[in-house]
C-alpha cells in the first residue's frame, strides 16, 4: 500500500499486468503522454493491483465494493484527499480504456470504478509572481551563451503560456519571427498556434544567432543542452530554480508557474476567460476557471487596500 518504493509490476501475474501492459502502451503512443506521466499512472495501476489480487483473480472480478474497501484502506494510511482521488481516477481511466478497447472479457462488462468518488478536497490555487518579480526574474545579465539561452527559455514561457513539455518539444520550424507566432504541440498532441511578444523575440534571436556552437548541423530542437542534444525538462526546471535564487525571488521558481503567471496576468488585465483557455490549450473552460479566483483574489486585495470601510478599524 505503501508509495514507496513502486511495486513492480513485472511480479504480478499476466491477468494483471497485460491489462496495465496495453494501457500504458495507449497513453504513449496513442495519446502521447510524457514518460513521466505514463510512469505515473503503471505505478498506482501496480499498488491498486497489488491490492485487488489478494481478494480476486484478475480487473475483470473486481466489484465496485473491491475499490470501495480500497479506498477506505487508502485512507486508514492518512494520505490526502487528493492523493487518494488521484488514485481512484486511475483506476477509472484503466476500466475506461478495457471497455473502450473491448479488451474486457464480457460483452456488457460493467465499469466497477463508476460512480466511486475519493473524499472532496479543496484544490489549491496555481501560484504564480506577480508582475514586478517577472520582471526582475528576466533581467538577466546576456553575457553569456546559457544566460542568453535561459533568458530566451523563460520569456517564451511567460510571453506565450507554454507548458514545460511545449517548451522543450519545440523545433526550428514551429517559430515564425515575421509572424510572431509559435506553433506548439500539448497535450494529446493537439496543435495550436499562439502569439510570441516582442522581448521574447528578441531574446530568441539572441539566442538563434549562438545556437550553432551548441548544435549538430541536422538538430532541430530550439533549445539545446550544452551537450549538443536537445535541452530536458529537469535541466530547464533546475536553470529556472537556479535564475530564481540569482535574482532574489523571493518564491521558488519553477516552469510551471511562470505558464500560471502568463495567464493570471492575461485575464487581470483583460477578463477574457475563453482567450485564456485558448492560449493554455485547456480543452474545457473548467480547466481554465481556477485563474477566475486567482484574479478575484487580486481585486480582493485591492478592495481591501483601497475601499475605505473595506476592513473593521480599531481606532
Amino acid at each position: 500500500m505503501s508509495d514507496n518504493p513502486a511495486p513492480n509490476i513485472s511480479d504480478l501475474s499476466d491477468n494483471w499486468r497485460t491489462p496495465i501492459t496495453l494501457f500504458s502502451d495507449y497513453l504513449k503512443f496513442e495519446r502521447q503522454y510524457s514518460a513521466h506521466t505514463v510512469n505515473q499512472y503503471v505505478s498506482q495501476l501496480g499498488f491498486a493491483a497489488l491490492y485487488f489480487s489478494k481478494l480476486c483473480d484478475d480487473w475483470f472480478s473486481v466489484q465496485g465494493e473491491h475499490i470501495r474497501r480500497y479506498s477506505m484502506a487508502l485512507r486508514s494510511k492518512q494520505l490526502s484527499g487528493r492523493t487518494i482521488s488521484l488514485k481512484l481516477s486511475c483506476i477509472r481511466s484503466l476500466y475506461k480504456f478495457l471497455k473502450a478497447k473491448n479488451i474486457a472479457k464480457q460483452a456488457h462488462y460493467h465499469n466497477p470504478a463508476v460512480g466511486i468518488k475519493g473524499p472532496k478536497f479543496a484544490k489549491p490555487l496555481p501560484k504564480n509572481l506577480d508582475v514586478d518579480q517577472m520582471a526582475r526574474l528576466l533581467e538577466i545579465p546576456d553575457d553569456e551563451p546559457l544566460a542568453i539561452r535561459d533568458k530566451a527559455m523563460m520569456e517564451l514561457m511567460y510571453s506565450s503560456g507554454l507548458r514545460i513539455s511545449e517548451l522543450v518539444g519545440a523545433n526550428l520550424q514551429d517559430i515564425s519571427a515575421a509572424n510572431g507566432e509559435i506553433l506548439v504541440r500539448g497535450k494529446g498532441n493537439k496543435e495550436r498556434l499562439i502569439p510570441v511578444g516582442s522581448k521574447a523575440l528578441n531574446a530568441l534571436k539572441k539566442w538563434l544567432i549562438i545556437r550553432p556552437q551548441f548544435a549538430t548541423p541536422d538538430e532541430v530542437a530550439v533549445f539545446l543542452s550544452s551537450k549538443k542534444n536537445r535541452i530536458s525538462v529537469r535541466q530547464v526546471r533546475l536553470r529556472m530554480q537556479e535564475w530564481g535564487i540569482k535574482q532574489g525571488i523571493s518564491s521558488q521558481v519553477h516552469p510551471h508557474k511562470l505558464r500560471h503567471s502568463f495567464a493570471s496576468h492575461i485575464l487581470e488585465s483583460s477578463g477574457d476567460l475563453r482567450a485564456v483557455q485558448e492560449l493554455l490549450g485547456h480543452s474545457s473552460l473548467s480547466a481554465t476557471q481556477v485563474y477566475t479566483h486567482l484574479d478575484f483574489q487580486h481585486l480582493a486585495k485591492v478592495y481591501d487596500n483601497t475601499h475605505p470601510r473595506a476592513k473593521k478599524r480599531t481606532d
